[in-house]
């Protein structure tokens, strides 16, 4: 079941991602945070769906500000976690077609998306999804002894193409 995330899920979910901060570098974080953190990063989102499995979260896809200048506010940044063996699934494409609804909703145009190469799962998963290549950042972080590529990817949430003034705001 797909259903929006509460502070209440926050250890689910820090338990799900610590094993890609800890043995991968999909994360670039090194240190994986606590259930404090994730609750604070839950309540902040602009939405955080979770795959939940009769109480266990296997998954959460959410959405954060794209950047802090007014501009971007019809942007936002997307991501997207797994627990093992949900890939192949369709969980991550259930998680993420939930999350583009409810960012239409609220009046967002276009998400962003990157991810460390190599990540044949995640630029597969996207790639589905209709995101469309935006740039590499090359050699931008340093993890686990070696440096590594950063694809950012990009979807049309809403049409933009032609418009000549900005979208209504945010809800």
């Amino acid at each position: 079941m797909i259903r929006a995330a509460t502070t209440h899920d926050a250890a689910g979910c820090a338990a799900l991602y610590a094993p890609y901060v800890t043995d991968t570098a999909v994360s670039f974080e090194t240190e994986p945070p606590g259930t404090s953190e994730m609750a604070r990063r839950i309540a902040a989102a602009h939405a955080w769906y979770v795959l939940d499995d009769h109480g266990h979260i296997a998954g959460y896809a959410y959405a954060t500000p794209f950047a802090a200048r007014a501009a971007y506010r019809w942007s936002c940044e997307t991501s997207i976690y797994l627990e093992q063996g949900r890939r192949r699934t369709g969980a991550g494409r259930a998680l993420y077609e939930t999350l583009f609804e409810r960012l239409r909703e609220r009046g967002f145009c276009r998400a962003f998306a990157g991810m460390t190469l190599p990540n044949e799962a995640s630029a597969g998963l996207h790639r589905a999804l209709g995101f469309e290549p935006a740039g590499v950042y090359r050699r931008v972080g340093w993890k686990h002894g070696a440096w590594h590529d950063v694809a950012w990817v990009q979807k049309d949430l809403r049409a933009t193409e032609g418009c000549t003034s900005a979208p209504a705001e945010l809800t």
